[in-house]
């Protein structure tokens, strides 16, 4: 199906990069509206009789709270209470998927299948099986009604039309990923498009980080901890559901030991991009490792990016700079839009 749904867009304006992403060219007008090819985003399916249970007891979340209209971010953890990979997790019928970067996809279902012994669930790569597009600003949910869609009003909300399933993903902009097979969706592609500009895979991942929202790529394996990422922030950990893997570290660190690191909204102004994991510096580190990574980060115009990173908590409140590498340039941070507890 993804085959299919390439050759569609590409058989338009659109063509596909050295890394295999679907790119379009800048609309020749600007408009309020963009829309986007979210193949660069894989799916986990997880089904059987043990699929919710079997989750239960490895993802960060309670999948008990999964729902028709409920959709959540979770993550899979290293013994040690390091994310291995993040999800989104959402239920369609009787599957749970798990929605990630598309290179984490393969190994996240080797390390979770490990886990499987005797349960009765099954875990495949399911990115081919469904169309994932989004569309994302103000008029965007004005823009759904018109095509007879429901538009979720809560942040993380999944309402489902027909073969089409809406999920309302949070942050400042208004915006909306839609999952389905390749007929209905290409439909709504057509519809949309007049007004709606086709847009990149990397405005979406700036979206992702004006809302404060991390992904985990393969540079970034092991390197956070859930609360390092403001899951607890995002409905992205739960701290009553009981067992998981790496829920005693997690656990621990909320309710025994003390943040020193969290992830802020940050700016700066270099030729080369930066690349999530790269390290961070602050003259004031109270530690004797690193100050801090590079969570994720895309272009925002001229030599400057805009950039999710975790920091030490200490460094940011001290006023001291927190530079990209041993002497790079400084960073300017701010908080996220859903803020820290006072």
């Amino acid at each position: 199906m993804m085959h299919q749904w390439r050759d569609f867009l590409t058989a338009g304006t659109a063509s596909i990069d050295a890394q295999g992403r679907v790119q379009f060219p800048e609309p020749a007008t600007p408009t309020d509206c963009r829309l986007f090819d979210l193949s660069h985003l894989g799916l986990i399916a997880a089904r059987g009789a043990d699929a919710a249970s079997f989750l239960q007891g490895q993802l960060t979340n309670d999948i008990r709270e999964l729902s028709a209209s409920h959709t959540q971010l979770s993550a899979h953890c290293s013994q040690k209470g390091r994310i291995l990979t993040l999800f989104r997790a959402l239920r369609l019928d009787e599957t749970i998927y798990l929605q990630t970067p598309m290179e984490r996809v393969a190994e996240s279902i080797q390390r979770l299948s490990r886990f499987i012994l005797r349960a009765k669930v099954t875990l495949n790569d399911a990115s081919d099986e469904l169309i994932r597009i989004g569309l994302a600003g103000e008029t965007a949910p004005a823009l759904l009604a018109a095509q007879g869609l429901p538009v979720p009003e809560r942040d993380n909300g999944l309402v489902q039309s027909d073969d089409v399933a809406v999920i309302r993903i949070p942050g400042p902009t208004p915006r909306f990923e839609l999952i389905g097979p390749f007929e209905p969706l290409r439909a709504l592609w057509e519809a949309l498009a007049p007004q709606a500009a086709p847009a990149n895979a990397t405005d979406w991942t700036r979206l992702d980080i004006q809302a404060g929202l991390p992904n985990v790529y393969d540079r970034t394996v092991e390197t956070f901890v859930p609360q390092m990422l403001n899951l607890q922030r995002i409905d992205g950990v739960s701290f009553n559901k009981g067992c998981y893997t790496g829920q005693e570290v997690v656990a621990r660190m909320q309710f025994l030991g003390k943040l020193k690191r969290r992830m802020y909204l940050a700016e700066v102004e270099r030729d080369a991009p930066p690349q999530p994991g790269e390290e961070l510096s602050a003259a004031s580190s109270a530690s004797q490792q690193t100050e801090g990574w590079v969570v994720d980060a895309c272009p925002i115009g001229d030599r400057r990016h805009a950039l999710l990173v975790v920091t030490e908590t200490a460094a940011v409140d001290s006023g001291h700079d927190i530079r990209l590498g041993a002497d790079g340039p400084t960073l300017s941070l701010r908080e996220p839009p859903y803020g820290f507890p006072a």
